[in-house]
Parts: C-alpha cells; structure tokens; sequence
C-alpha cells in the first residue's frame, strides 16, 4: 500500500514538472539579453568567433539565427527613433552635440561629465550647428521644478542625461526627448530610443580607470565560488550547500565573521550574485571590475548600453526563486565557459566603463550609429577589442580594413608598405635611404614629407626609383608625419626620418615580422619608461637595455589607421604638446598604440642609426595625465631571422646583408 502510494506520488510530481514545462517554465540558468539590432539595420544573433577554443554559452540552436528578441512595448509615451528623432537635422550623417549650460550650482559628478563631452569629437559650442541637444538633469530634490531650455521644441532631437538612478522628477515633461539614466526599469524603458546606463560608484574616476582586477585565466581551486552583493552595500560569501540562505540577504546569522567584505572592497570569487532590488545595481560594474562573472537574479533593471552589448558573453541571468538550483548549476559550468565569461568582464569594464569619459563617449557612439544606420559599427565591433570607441567609422565601417580583427577573421594585410620619409630642416635629400626602401620587395609607394622651409628640389634630382615616389608638402610640425594622407594607399607604412640608415634586407626582414603582428608597432630604435621615485613620477630613456616599452618612430612600421586615431581621437592639446616638445610625438603615438592593444612593440634586427633628438623628461607625465593613467607595457622580445649571426655560409642566410660590418 505504502508502495503504491510512493509511486503515485511520483507521478503526479512527475506530470506537474512536465505542465510546467509545457506552459513555458523558464530555464534555470540563461544568457543575458542580446544586443538589440540598431533601427534600420536589422542584425541576426552574433556569431561566436572562436567557438573551437571557448564555446559559446549560448549553443547552436537556442537561438533562432536571425530572428530579433522580442521587443517591449513602452509603457510611458510611444515615442520612437523614427517618431521622435530627426536625423536629417545631422548634416552628412556626422553627429553634433551641443550641452546646455547649468542652470545653478552643480555637483563635480556635473563637472566631470561635461568635461568628458566638450573632450568628445561630436561636441560643439553652437546650437546651431548640432542636430541632438544634450539636457544634464540637475541635483534636484524630487519636486523641485526644473527649467525647460529654450530651444526644448517638445524635446525632438534632445537627450536628458542622468547617471543617478534615480527617475526624472514628474515636474518635468520628457516629452519627445530620449533619456540616457542609470539603470532603468525595465518596464519603462524604451528600446532603441533611450539608453541605458551603468549605476556609477561613489568617486568613478574621470579619465583611464582603474584596470581590471582578474590575475588569473581559470577559477582557483581556493578562490571563492559565489559572492553576493548585500543591500546595505558591500558583498558577502554564499555557500552552495545550504538551502538556508535565500538571495534576499536576510541571513546573516548564520555567517561567519570573516565572510563579510566592506563596502569598498572589490568581490573576489568567480560569480557575482546581483539580486533583483534596484538597489544592487550599483554593484554591477563592481562585478565586472573584479572579473567576477554577474549573475542576474531576476533582475527588473535595463543592462547598461543593452542596446550595443551583447551581455551572453559575459553575464548569466537566473531565477531567483531556485537558490540552491542555480547555485548548483554553477558550480558544474565547464571551465572553458567560465573564462570565456569573465575574459569577457575584463574587455568590456576597459572598454566602456572604467571611467566617467567612456561611458559618456559610448552613449554619444550609441546615437551616432543610429544615425548612421547600416554604416554603424556591426557587433564584432562592439563586442570584440579594442571595442567600437577606436574603431572609428569615418575610417571604415568594414572590420577587414582594421589590424585588430585579422585574428578572428583569419585573414591578413593586403598589399606592400608605403614609405613615409620625413625631411626636417636640413632639407638634404636621403638618396640612399629612397635607394634601399624603394628597392624591397614589398615596397608599394615612397612618399616624400617635406617639411622644410626651402622648397623642395626639381624632380630631376630625385632618383629614379622601380615604385611611385611622391613629395607631399608639410607643416613643420612634428605630428604632420601622422596625418592620415589621402595617398598613402597601404595597410602598411614604414615611418622615417631622412637622417636614418637602412638596408633593404633590415626592412624586408621587419615588414615580415608586421605582417604577423599589425596591431602592433614594429621598429629598430627602443625607448623604456620607468617610474622615478625621486621625482615622484615617470621617466623614460633611449639608452639601450634589456627592458624597452617603446619604439622611435623614426623607424617603424605600423598600420595606417593609427594616423586616424591619431588625429581624430586624441585630445588636441596632446598633440599640441607632442608638437612643442622635442621627442614628444614617438612617446605620444607609443602611448597611443599601446592604450588601444594593451600590448609592447616588438623590436627587429636592425640599426638605423639615426640622430636622436634631446628627450623632454617631463614628457612622459604629461601624456600619462592626459590619458589618465600608464598605457605602456614592457617587453624583453627582440625578433631576429633565421641563421641571423649563426656561423654558417652567408649563401644559406635569406637576409645576407643584415649584418653589417
């Protein structure tokens, strides 16, 4: 009879799982939201790039391969990016921002990003000229009212900007205006107009960041499985064999003393559990810092920048009425995943949350693509480094044409190197430099920077050269070798000064060794910064060591889109410093490429001697303040060629006039 009973028992739970299931029972365990598609470009679900090392978290055939999540209809207003935005208002389909003015006293998160977006290149100081007016909503008590700017026209074509999580006060009519606020509701939030945004930590820093706290690629057997961020502020750890400990942070009693952190103390255990009260928002980005992977439990938040991002890389949502479940599925996800996940935190919390400028820039990077439509960034760009903010659109909208990308695409630079030869002053012609640049196999172009006060000689006393040799007219600033010319027609380009000295085989042997690396700097000549603790601050020297952690420009290849984001990205006043200080320019683009690959040069075979300039010993500072923290990294890689120096015949040798005598 008991038996009977057990087994009918069984039954009835087994056919109530199987109700549930039919009617839509949600899994455990799953993905964060996709990247919504962009209006006018509608865009399948990303594909995952390295699906042979890190499989994907989502598998094949979860998702339907081109279909759009679901959309939620808004609950407050029916505005939209057709209805309520006009974009023919952005002349040539370039965005122009202009920022209102405080109308009384303002906090220094206020300052701070204002700062940020007069940095930004969409900024500007006429109303006229911008086609989306940004409104800073003010430290207001709830209540107090609000003036509406003059040009507010209903709010078409302006964005309210608030990374307080807190609502709009009601005595303020949105109107048509897009909001850009920290962590909205869900169910209030409307997709692909408003944006939404991280809930910023108390003193979020201005520039650069603090880097990413992950020191190791796989979970550690001691390091602690699952931590939970406490209402009160602060994280605490969770075991995962108690079915005592809810995720509603009510048992603390049973803890231990030890197994509370502080509030200002960085989680550090493998997953991040964020319950769903408003209030565990603000340790969303505290997760991401620590690489901890965040676990959404039922959250009732918009995910920052959702629209852009694609969170299954790198969070996981689950049911917060099953803790003792989730808790077990996590400690059985297959490693590989887990480091794909929180590789995943790091890239993103560098990219585009690590400081106040980032997140501003992103939001403006956001509309900008709406703007452009099927020209924006694709999603490889978004969610793959260095990220959509250094790959400029006005350079290409294609990720081939880029060197960060080759890796995932398996591809290569297409075409020779074009030779950049600066000619300073002394206005001497480098007729044996042209000589043996131009006598490379893999030469495509010799172009000549004049950058004299005399005028450049007759073509008749130029050398006659196999490949096109073309004189370009210059500044007399340092930064003119970093312009992004319009003949330069070549992923490739090797940078000169007039005054330095290479064999053919030297610049063979280096295009080679760029070929394999071109998102990186390839050169002769080192340079090594290092910190001075007399002064109290960076140093750098040419003398030659063991360490270096630049290259002088004056002899190095490198891809040419870093003379996009040379002019286009960097503040002004940086390159208005590299031009006034001697030496400034190599340190500055050095700083460039490493903040954007997190990566050293390489340094090949080779001797260019040329005449180094005096460096500015304050140089370093003054980038490093700019930037807002130290790019550079440090290597000990020198890259030789085959039987380079081996004591074998000269005829076995590839590059047989490297060594010079």
């Amino acid at each position: 009879m008991k038996s009977w009973r057990r087994k009918s028992l069984w039954l009835a739970l087994s056919a109530s799982w199987l109700f549930l299931f039919l009617l839509g029972l949600p899994p455990l365990l799953r993905p964060a939201v996709p990247p919504r598609p962009l209006p006018g470009a509608p865009e399948g679900w990303p594909h995952w790039l390295d699906a042979e090392l890190l499989p994907s978290y989502s598998q094949p055939g979860e998702l339907p391969e081109d279909a759009a999540p679901p959309t939620r209809a808004p609950s407050g207003g029916g505005c939209n990016w057709g209805a309520c935005f006009d974009p023919s208002q952005c002349r040539c389909g370039g965005l122009k921002v202009f920022v209102y003015p405080a109308a009384g006293p303002t906090s220094e998160i206020h300052h701070q990003i204002l700062a940020s977006l007069q940095r930004s290149r969409y900024h500007t100081f006429s109303p006229r000229e911008a086609c989306l007016l940004l409104f800073l909503s003010p430290d207001a008590p709830t209540g107090a009212p609000i003036p509406v700017p003059a040009q507010w026209d209903g709010g078409k074509n302006h964005l309210v900007l608030s990374l307080h999580p807190a609502p709009c006060p009601k005595t303020f009519q949105l109107g048509q205006a897009m909001v850009a606020e920290a962590s909205p509701p869900v169910d209030t939030f409307r997709p692909g107009f408003d944006v939404a945004l991280p809930c910023l930590p108390e003193a979020h820093p201005l520039q650069g960041g603090a880097p990413g706290q992950l020191r190791q690629h796989s979970p550690h057997p001691a390091e602690t499985l699952l931590a939970l961020a406490e209402e009160r502020g602060g994280w605490r750890t969770v075991g995962t064999n108690s079915s005592a400990c809810h995720w509603d942070g009510r048992c603390e009693q049973d803890l231990a003393p030890n197994q509370t952190l502080g509030r200002a103390t960085l989680p550090r255990a493998t997953f991040c559990l964020i319950p769903s009260h408003h209030s565990a928002a603000s340790r969303f980005l505290q997760a991401l810092q620590a690489g901890c992977v965040p676990v959404l439990l039922s959250p009732r938040w918009e995910l920052p920048f959702s629209e852009v991002i694609d969170w299954t890389k790198a969070a996981i949502v689950a049911d917060e009425r099953l803790p003792v479940q989730v808790a077990a599925a996590l400690q059985q996800m297959p490693p590989a995943r887990v480091l794909a996940l929180r590789q995943q935190t790091q890239f993103l919390w560098d990219a585009y949350f690590s400081s106040v400028e980032k997140i501003i820039h992103t939001t403006l990077e956001i509309i900008q693509d709406r703007i452009s439509g099927v020209s924006a960034h694709p999603s490889l760009m978004w969610n793959n480094p260095p990220g959509a903010l250094l790959a400029l659109p006005t350079f290409s909208t294609s990720p081939q044409d880029y060197p960060f990308y080759h890796l995932q695409q398996g591809s290569r630079p297409m075409g020779g190197f074009s030779a950049l030869i600066q000619v300073g002053a002394s206005a001497q012609l480098p007729l044996k430099l042209i000589q043996a640049v131009a006598g490379s196999q893999h030469c495509a172009q010799v172009l000549i920077l004049w950058s004299s006060e005399r005028p450049p000689p007759p073509r008749g006393k130029w050398p006659e050269t196999a490949v096109p040799l073309t004189v370009m007219e210059g500044h007399r600033k340092a930064s003119d070798r970093f312009f992004p010319h319009s003949t330069i027609n070549t992923d490739a380009i090797l940078s000169l000064d007039a005054h330095c000295s290479l064999s053919t085989s030297e610049v063979d042997f280096a295009f080679v060794v760029w070929q394999n690396f071109p998102e990186r700097m390839v050169g002769f000549l080192t340079m090594s910064h290092f910190w001075d603790s007399a002064r109290g601050g960076w140093g750098y020297t040419a003398e030659k060591a063991n360490e270096f952690s630049m290259v002088l420009t004056s002899a190095a290849f490198y891809h040419r889109y870093y003379h996009t984001l040379f002019t286009h990205s960097l503040p002004r006043a940086l390159r208005t410093l590299a031009d006034g200080a001697p030496g400034c320019v190599d340190v500055l683009l050095n700083f460039l490429v490493a903040a954007v690959t997190k990566l050293p040069p390489i340094k090949a075979s080779g001797d260019p001697r040329p005449e180094l300039q005096p460096p500015d010993p304050d140089c370093v500072n003054l980038m490093a303040a700019g930037f807002g923290h130290m790019p550079l990294v440090s290597s000990r890689l020198r890259l030789d060629p085959v039987l380079f120096k081996d004591p074998v015949s000269v005829l076995r040798k590839k590059y047989r006039s490297l060594e010079k005598p």
